[in-house]
């Protein structure tokens, strides 16, 4: 029986730094974890214990420190470019390098009546992703967001579903609809402006969200995925993964009191999961 090394990786996870970008009268902070991952020609560590074509995976995590105090952070989606193309060109036996990066979102805490200069608040987990695979001949560029908590109170409704010997859920034409949006988008190319394009597809998922006349979250998922992929030529797909979170009306009628529509049980689990790709022709 003949064995081989099928596929192999390897890398740095949850490589975290914070960086702080200090202008006269302002500071502006950046904090990332990033996961950076190599295939290759490792093949005799695997099979003779050889380490020569081994970089230590110490030395990625000191390399995002350092390229991380060399460059300007613009973006996640640059930064990680940065690093591809550093792994890359320094170590031939390098076919492939995947960098992934969730960076955490701070606001500025509102002082005075305007934006402190060097003081910051965070109050969600939302975090801003990027996912980039690269070669020498070809790079695939990925964002997303992760945590985004929505909820509507209206145009939301779950009917005329199938029903079998075991279903016991009952119709709803007014029901809250809640989720935790995490969206990824693939680029079409690696030069794309991912600032404006991360704010502007973020802010066009919420208002399709909010005045999306509902009839099921897949719907609304389609919805979503549809609009940013019309009004974003960057972007040939998206991948949707949206949580059901569920809301249950509360009976009081042991006490003799209406509920129309106004006192609601917040559940965490279980909960439904929907999740589509959506691509261009």
């Amino acid at each position: 029986m003949a064995i081989r090394l099928a596929e192999n990786n390897y890398g740095k996870q949850r490589v975290r730094l914070l960086r702080v970008a200090r202008q006269e009268g302002r500071h502006d902070i950046q904090e990332l974890t990033l996961g950076i991952r190599l295939e290759g020609d490792f093949e005799t560590a695997h099979t003779k214990g050889d380490n020569t074509a081994i970089l230590p995976t110490d030395t990625m995590k000191n390399t995002v420190y350092a390229l991380a105090r060399k460059h300007r952070i613009e973006t996640a989606e640059k930064f990680c470019l940065q690093l591809v193309d550093h792994f890359l060109a320094r170590h031939p036996q390098v076919s492939r390098v995947r960098i992934e990066a969730a960076e955490t979102l701070w606001a500025r805490l509102p002082f005075g009546g305007r934006s402190h200069a060097h003081t910051f608040t965070r109050t969600t987990e939302e975090k801003r992703t990027a996912a980039i695979s690269g070669t020498r001949n070809e790079k695939t560029v990925c964002a997303g967001i992760e945590g985004l908590l929505v909820l509507k109170t209206a145009k939301s409704a779950f009917e005329n579903f199938l029903r079998d010997e075991y279903t016991t859920l009952k119709e709803d034409r007014n029901r809250i609809l809640s989720t935790v949006i995490r969206a990824s988008w693939t680029y079409r190319e690696d030069q794309a402006e991912f600032g404006a394009s991360w704010h502007g597809i973020r802010q066009m998922m919420l208002e399709t969200f909010a005045e999306h006349d509902s009839q099921s979250l897949q719907q609304t998922l389609y919805a979503m995925g549809e609009a940013v992929l019309s009004h974003f030529e960057s972007v040939r797909e998206i991948h949707l993964s949206l949580p059901n979170k569920h809301f249950h009306l509360v009976d009081l009628s042991p006490f003799k009191l209406d509920n129309p529509g106004v006192i609601f049980l917040p559940t965490e689990e279980p909960h439904g999961l929907i999740e589509a790709t959506l691509r261009k022709d």
